[in-house]
């Protein structure tokens, strides 16, 4: 399910885990070498919420924390 944010736009990216064993050469040894890479997911904080707009209809949306916190939104 890819929802993402009504105002930031918001959604979720991917990315990937790495793991790297052995020690660093800084600390005596030959170096990190990666040992596999497992493909996970990003998700932003998306809140479902009510939203007031500029014609003053109410409507549910997904909006994330961040745009909840910087006051991008009117809530109703």
């Amino acid at each position: 399910m890819s929802r993402e944010c009504a105002v930031t736009g918001k959604k979720t990216i991917t990315g990937r885990r790495i793991v790297r064993k052995g020690l660093s050469k800084k600390k005596g040894g030959i170096g990190l070498h990666v040992t596999s890479s497992t493909k996970r997911t990003f998700k932003p904080n998306l809140q479902r919420v009510r939203v007031r707009d500029e014609n003053g209809t109410v409507k549910r949306v997904w909006v994330s924390a961040k745009a909840l916190r910087s006051g991008a939104v009117k809530k109703a």
